[in-house]
């Protein structure tokens, strides 16, 4: 027993140690107490959780006033050694050593937090011990829902909890818990096995310990956020498989990427080209520009894929725009597995920039620029948040509202379909955008939306349901395939089943990797990465730098040729954005200020659908099993 009391009397300085430090800093010095903030009584409903684990850290209150008065708010005792209490500590003390505390305490959890009603000491003793977890008889108190950031991730770890019963992970950030399930290749609604149960901790609890070792707790986030940000680099199977030394390396190596989650909005959008900001002598002065080798890494090849074309084409203009400074190479046909293996290949023979113009590449490329600091890696996508590369894309819509406009000209029954891939970033912005051309020009306008990739499509049924909708214009795939002979791109009329173009929008990446590559050779590349807050970077150019653009066929008619041109250099000069004024979705007014536009970050991540347009974004499970991976890196959530 004189043990015991030795390890009292060292609970109570700990206890009253930090008594002092909350009463300094003008907080509650003892136990919080859940009688006291919990919502008004009616409004909340109890839910029976019946025995649980209750990880120890999460323990942070009793359920009455009366239990509080005994501990500091660390759970430590604060009353002398000669009180009964301090007697009683020490014999639970004592058994803890000897067979372990085993009974169940009884504690109600509240927006993921436990407060005791039975089992106060039991908690101190084991708090004391740095024990993890104490099993207990829990009944939730489900407030009620609110608007309230809080609050709505409390109701997704509800949910999220039902289906694998864990406890111990948070996150500061909306979509998080949905967003784990999908990283562990479950099903939004898949009920986790006991195995998953058992390898999930494992995993976990190590990346939370070499986290905090290095220093995780001076961070704002959660260990909870930081792992899902190390999910989404490594991936869940590659990490089951580390052990603590290899977690450890890849958990400091990793560290900015957890400082970038401290800050709200992650990304920095460059919506123009960064201008020299040399003085204007040293401009005048001629540059020893540097070599470069740049790969290009393509998802399938050019003859096959319209959007690998584009980018081939804008390969092929760098050789051509660059003859002494540039050399280039490309890899086609690969999946997210060949990703890494083709980008140590390209540094092994020489290349300095390398360009993964596919967002499934995201993981692969974060992963060798973490390896290669020195090499500049770039990935083709939106709203991808890594501070190890950096990611670029086009902003499409400007030029799909100017077709929609053409569309609205050209149809006499202002019915029109868009024929739609992914359900991605960027994608739904440039749906709307070409709804709202089309509704400037006829305000009758309808547009019936189909898309490409459900399980069940192909482009004999896609045509068929729009023909039967007496459709006259279509929007469908972007550029012309070079294998495939088909003029079913672009913006088409259909006369007796047959296309005849009418517009097409291009994709001028020759345009951005030129400019991109300028600001490498007159080092502006580093002004880019100048804020004290260092974010992501995501170069999002449009028709102001001419990377995006619409061709007319020679048969429009020249009036609506002249209404296209004023509209290219309205946007083209930042006078006018697609997105401003009122604007209406199915679901009613989504922008009410007339004098307003849509930020960047607005148009990137939409998850409405114009009111004009008939259809609905599909959700991943409706989509053909090849979306998978690029649904993971850039699917919009409904």
């Amino acid at each position: 027993m004189h043990m015991s009391l030795e390890d009292y009397n060292k609970a109570y300085k700990a206890g009253k140690k930090d008594y002092q430090a909350r009463l300094l800093r003008g907080e509650q010095p003892t136990l919080k107490v859940l009688d006291d903030i919990l919502p008004p009584r009616g409004s909340y409903s109890e839910v029976p959780l019946g025995l649980v684990q209750i990880p120890i850290e999460q323990i942070v209150g009793t359920k009455t006033g009366g239990r509080s008065s005994a501990f500091a708010g660390n759970f430590m005792p604060i009353l002398r050694e000669d009180t009964e209490f301090a007697y009683k500590w020490a014999s639970l003390s004592e058994s803890h050593l000897n067979e372990g505390i085993r009974d169940p305490i009884k504690a109600y959890e509240y927006m993921n937090k436990f407060y005791v009603e039975e089992g106060n000491k039991r908690v101190s003793v084991l708090k004391y011990y740095d024990a993890v977890s104490v099993p207990g008889n829990v009944t939730r108190i489900l407030p009620p829902k609110t608007d309230e950031k809080e609050n709505k991730i409390y109701y997704e770890f509800v949910d999220f909890y039902e289906l694998s019963k864990v406890n111990y992970i948070w996150f500061t950030k909306l979509g998080s818990f949905a967003k784990l399930q999908n990283l562990l290749g479950k099903e939004p609604d898949e009920v986790w096995t006991d195995e998953d149960k058992l390898t999930f901790s494992s995993v976990y609890t190590r990346f939370a310990a070499e986290f905090e070792a290095a220093g995780g707790k001076k961070l704002s986030i959660t260990p909870g956020d930081a792992f899902l940000a190390f999910l989404t680099v490594y991936g869940y199977r590659n990490i089951c498989e580390k052990t603590a030394g290899e977690m450890k390396t890849m958990v400091a190596k990793s560290w900015e990427e957890f400082h970038l989650l401290e800050h709200d909005d992650e990304i920095e959008l460059k919506m123009d080209p960064t201008k020299e900001k040399k003085p204007l002598l040293t401009r005048l002065l001629p540059l020893s520009s540097p070599k470069l080798k740049i790969a290009f890494l393509y998802v399938k090849t050019p003859s096959s894929s319209a959007w690998t074309y584009a980018h081939e084409l804008g390969r092929l203009h760098l050789e051509q725009t660059f003859p002494d400074e540039v050399t280039t190479l490309c890899y086609e046909n690969l999946t997210s597995d060949l990703v890494e293996k083709a980008i140590q290949d390209a540094i092994s023979k020489g290349c300095n920039i390398i360009f993964t113009t596919s967002p499934e590449f995201v993981q692969g490329s974060v992963q060798a620029a973490i390896d290669h600091p020195d090499v500049r890696i770039l990935n083709c996508s939106l709203n991808t948040s890594h501070r190890y590369i950096r990611t670029y894309y086009a902003r499409m819509h400007e030029a799909k509202f100017l077709m929609g406009a053409i569309a609205g000209a050209m149809s006499e029954n202002g019915r029109l379909a868009y024929i739609a891939d992914y359900p991605l970033f960027g994608t739904i912005a440039n749906i709307n955008a070409f709804a709202l051309g089309a509704r400037m020009i006829n305000p009758r306008s309808k547009v019936y939306l189909e898309w490409s990739t459900l399980k069940d499509a192909d482009l004999g049924k896609v045509m068929d349901s729009i023909y039967e909708k007496g459709v006259s214009i279509v929007s469908g795939r972007d550029m012309v395939i070079p294998e495939d002979a088909s003029r079913y791109f672009g913006l088409y009329r259909l006369e007796n089943s047959t296309p005849h173009n009418l517009a097409m929008p291009l994709w001028h990446w020759g345009k951005f990797y030129e400019q991109l590559i300028r600001t490498i050779m007159d080092g502006t590349w580093k002004y880019d990465d100048s804020s004290a807050e260092k974010k992501a970077i995501n170069y999002w150019w449009g028709m102001s730098a001419g990377v995006v653009d619409v061709i007319c066929s020679q048969n429009l008619p020249i009036g609506t040729k002249r209404l296209v041109d004023l509209l290219k250099d309205t946007i083209g000069r930042g006078e006018f954005n697609p997105f401003s004024g009122v604007l209406y979705s199915q679901n009613g007014v989504v922008q009410e200020d007339p004098g307003r536009s849509l930020a960047p970050e607005e148009i990137i991540k939409m998850n409405w659908l114009a009111e004009n347009i008939i259809g609905s974004i599909p959700d991943t499970k409706e989509l053909k099993e090849q979306a998978k991976p690029v649904m993971l890196q850039q699917g919009i959530e409904k």
